[in-house]
């Protein structure tokens, strides 16, 4: 069956940024320099970009562009058991597309509610209402307890945002490429506008000051560290499929050495670029000490409090207010497609299904599920299952990945397929051995142990301030876990039925691969 290829270099370098640059760069990154000393957070970041997070992204593609597979066909080529990491890593994507679609949605909805910023400018209390502007649409409890009822805004506007993503990605890589030219231009269009607008405001020299003047004694906070390479882990879309099956559609000639630090450095630039606009906007408007470290809240609360002080003029405001949202919603579509993209490759190409079949069926079941985050207990429920995979099984996953390719294969396999086709820079030996089989490992086992000793340092619950319960805990936080851990003992399941009507797995190895050829 004829496997579908990126038309051009240049549009899987432009889908890959577009899957890396999500809604963390627009609201998470400027979170966490505000709370870690601005510059410190950036030198200590970049680091990690370097040191773990380039290495790892170079690996998913180069070994996706070997195989021609989805990220558990793949590992199955090295080691047979292998496998299994691939799975956890399609039941990260599953579980965050379900989740991050809702969250799309709500930037849908605020784009359609943009103009209300105009009736908010200049009224008394245009500011309280701005801030309550979204928690009212989205008929938030704030519990997992009280579910209210459907908030039937926020279910239209995920219909819009599931429908949007089947069609971005309906023929695959073709239509994928048809649409990152302007997912991923448009987003950085919108980031310059706002920047111009933020720091031609008097008082945003103190905000810029604040991001790139390093406070070098936040270097003594350990959850500096922590929170700067789970910042890189999380951005550069690893560990959750997508770089396997995007590397996948690659050709043979491709220089993955090359194509990966580019990607790498567009994901970071356009983090500092939102991060100007944060901090400028936020200086100039004063509410700079406002700023924290909550994407969701900056996005929906935070941030509308300052659109309404921009301007003295109604109409300027709502435009700038459609602008940020508009911004917003070029930012998460591509970053949901992706996703969902890495899974429903991984899929098809285990179980031999048609490829479009699959993305349909797939972006069903995840709406459906999504409409239990429309209820008013749905903020509560997405904060917990947010946090469990993000601190628990994506970092897991990154582990696992690097351990089985470090220390169960041979590394220098995989680093010369990363620097097949490098005529100029190449990937050095020891940048890769380091990283894969020291650095990856053991700080993100750190980074593991770190989260889970914070977790019961609050009484093992998470969200116990906010009111969560033990019980929301292990539905929301555990038991996806270990739907995750045992995806791939379900599937080995699924494969011993399937042989009893004469299935075959594909169990070719690493070196029965030659590389990518335009058709497999």
């Amino acid at each position: 069956m004829a496997r579908d290829n990126w038309s051009s270099r240049s549009t899987f370098i432009l889908a890959s940024i577009g899957s890396a640059v999500g809604l963390g760069n627009a609201w998470r990154f400027p979170g966490l320099a505000a709370k870690h000393g601005g510059g410190a957070f950036l030198l200590v970041y970049l680091a990690a970009l370097f040191l773990l997070g380039i290495p790892l992204l170079a690996m998913e593609i180069a070994m996706g562009r070997r195989i021609n597979q989805g990220v558990p066909g793949t590992l199955r080529t090295i080691n047979k058991k292998a496998e299994n990491i691939g799975w956890i890593a399609v039941s990260n994507g599953l579980f965050i597309s379900v989740y991050y679609a809702v969250v799309f949605a709500w930037v849908i909805l605020m784009f359609f509610l943009s103009f209300k910023f105009a009736g908010f400018t200049g009224a008394e209390d245009g500011i309280e209402q701005a801030s309550g502007l979204w928690l009212e649409t989205i008929k938030t409890t704030g519990t997992t307890s009280g579910y209210g009822t459907i908030s039937f805004p926020v279910l239209g506007c995920l219909i819009l945002a599931w429908g949007s993503c089947y069609y971005c990605i309906r023929n695959g890589s073709q239509s994928v490429g048809k649409v990152v030219k302007y997912t991923v231009s448009l987003p950085v269009i919108c980031l310059i506008i706002l920047a111009i607008r933020g720091i031609t405001m008097p008082g945003a020299g103190e905000g810029i000051a604040k991001l790139f003047i390093p406070d070098w004694t936040a270097l003594s906070d350990s959850t500096l560290w922590v929170d700067a390479i789970g910042q890189v882990f999380y951005s550069l879309s690893v560990a959750m499929a997508i770089m396997f099956a995007y590397g996948s559609y690659l050709k043979k000639d491709a220089n993955v050495a090359v194509d990966t630090v580019i990607i790498a450095l567009a994901d970071m630039l356009i983090s500092v670029l939102a991060a100007i606009v944060m901090f400028s906007t936020m200086a100039g408007t004063g509410m700079l000490d406002n700023m924290t470290a909550s994407g969701i809240s900056t996005a929906f609360i935070v941030y509308p409090q300052a659109i309404v002080n921009l301007t003295n003029s109604p109409v300027l405001n709502a435009i700038f207010a459609f602008v940020f949202y508009f911004c917003l919603i070029t930012l998460a579509i591509d970053s949901l497609f992706s996703i969902v993209e890495g899974t429903t490759t991984a899929i098809s190409d285990k179980f031999k299904i048609n490829k479009k079949k699959t993305t349909i069926i797939m972006c069903v079941i995840e709406f459906v599920i999504g409409i239990f985050f429309c209820t008013g207990a749905g903020l509560a429920w997405l904060d917990i299952v947010d946090n469990f995979i993000n601190s628990y099984t994506l970092v897991l996953t990154g582990i696992l990945e690097a351990v089985a390719v470090g220390w169960f294969f041979k590394t220098g396999k995989v680093l010369e397929e990363i620097n097949r086709n490098a005529d100029g820079f190449k990937m050095p030996v020891g940048w890769f051995y380091i990283s894969i089989k020291v650095i990856t490992p053991v700080v993100l086992s750190l980074l593991f142990i770190w989260n889970i000793v914070s977790l019961f340092k609050n009484g093992g619950i998470y969200g116990a301030a906010d009111g969560y319960s033990l019980s929301a805990n292990i539905i929301g936080g555990w038991l996806i876990i270990a739907l995750s851990v045992f995806s791939g003992a379900i599937v080995k399941l699924i494969v011993l039925h399937m042989k009893k009507k004469g299935y075959r797995e594909d169990d070719r190895t690493w070196d029965d691969h030659q590389g990518s050829e335009e058709t497999t």
